[in-house]
């Protein structure tokens, strides 16, 4: 049936995104500070990198899990200075005029920013393997469609949160000043970097 790989699909982006993470903080502060586009794009971003790592789970590719948990330590060195670095920039940033225009450069810079740091989290390569531990890939017996029915479906499960999320804080926005919204870079930027202080604290030790 063809619903069943897309919906099940859709289940597993969803319930993967939905946990308030590093990229749900940055998600909440760039839609408060420059509007629902941006804070959709950026976590359309982590969507992408989801269903990369779906496509990986559903076609079986586990030479590819492989070499990524292989290389955790980087993963994990390297994201959590990015988190720092996005920790720090974001408490230090100006809250912009809510009246003022993102350009294009900036709306492929929130989508890639978080792309590349999604791809670079051990946690979303373990909690894809964790999620297909018990089960087939569906690509396994060359069921290419429903492995790609699934891919779909992760990407878009994914993508409804972010689009919830900051259709949501979105509705926030005008409400608040800029004293309000230089509070909010404030706590943003020290959860940001909170989590990156975290996933460096993993590597001691290593």
């Amino acid at each position: 049936m063809i619903t069943g790989p897309l919906l099940t699909g859709g289940g597993v982006g969803f319930s993967i995104a939905a946990p308030v993470g590093p990229i749900g903080a940055l998600t909440i502060r760039r839609t408060l500070a420059q509007g629902r586009l941006v804070g959709f794009l950026t976590g359309l971003g982590a969507a992408t990198a989801d269903a990369l790592y779906g496509a990986v789970a559903a076609y079986g590719l586990t030479f590819v899990t492989d070499a990524l948990l292989a290389q955790e330590l980087w993963l994990r060195l390297g994201g959590g200075l990015f988190l720092l670095y996005l920790g720090i920039q974001t408490f230090r940033a100006r809250p912009a005029p809510l009246e003022q225009t993102t350009p294009a450069s900036g709306l492929v810079a929130a989508y890639a920013s978080t792309f590349v740091l999604t791809l670079a989290n051990p946690t979303t390569i373990l909690s894809f393997v964790a999620i297909f531990a018990g089960l087939r890939p569906l690509g396994a017996d060359g069921d290419y469609l429903a492995a790609s029915l699934f891919v779909l479906g992760v990407f878009l499960g994914s993508a409804l949160w972010w689009l919830l999320l900051s259709t949501g804080v979105g509705l926030l926005r005008h409400r608040l000043d800029q004293a309000g919204l230089r509070w909010v870079n404030r706590l943003s930027g020290i959860v940001i970097a909170a989590f990156g202080m975290y996933a460096l604290s993993g590597l001691v030790g290593q």
